[in-house]
């Protein structure tokens, strides 16, 4: 039985959107997914589920927190096998040892449109480095991620595909939560 690996994109920010995650994973159980664990407020989720394609998963969550909490929620999901995969190829590993909050991931529904990244690297962004590559960006920003050009919205924007961000910390605790 595969192990997913779940983000919610807006959830428990400002006041918005909230849904505690005992809640949360009550309502996921009765979708059939078994070992339920969440990691902080913000919609991290590890779960079993019997064999589905990722996106049977994005849809069931997001149809289910539709219809338990009233909210429509962004949910992006993968197997823990990919999240690792992804995790393997960071660019910016040292970076990661260095500070696990200043490295992250901006992890994307889709690969972005043709022509999206040679416009987004046409600028200078101080010193923020990325890479992107395929459905990932891999983001260091040296001076945190609260005073960063390249968020989430600015890259959902420029990319023009929905995202969720994560910092390397909660990538790595999503992992060990996940067996690997």
């Amino acid at each position: 039985m595969p192990t997913y690996i779940t983000l919610l994109r807006g959830i428990n920010v400002s006041g918005k959107n909230k849904i505690k995650m005992a809640d949360l994973r009550r309502s996921l159980s009765g979708l059939g997914y078994t070992g339920l664990q969440t990691y902080i407020q913000s919609g991290n989720i590890v779960f079993d589920a019997e064999a589905q394609d990722t996106g049977a998963v994005e849809t069931a969550i997001a149809q289910c927190i539709q219809e338990d909490f009233g909210y429509e929620v962004p949910v992006l999901a993968l197997t823990a096998q990919e999240l690792e995969e992804i995790a393997a190829q960071n660019p910016f590993s040292e970076e990661a040892e260095a500070d696990g909050r200043r490295m992250l991931l901006t992890l994307l529904n889709a690969p972005p449109a043709a022509g999206t990244v040679e416009q987004l690297d046409a600028k200078e962004y101080g010193s923020e480095r990325y890479v992107v590559q395929g459905r990932v960006v891999y983001l260091h920003c040296p001076e945190g991620y609260g005073r960063a050009k390249l968020n989430n919205n600015f890259l959902e924007r420029k990319l023009q595909v929905p995202a969720t961000t994560r910092n390397w910390k909660t990538v790595v605790k999503l992992l060990e939560l996940a067996g690997r």
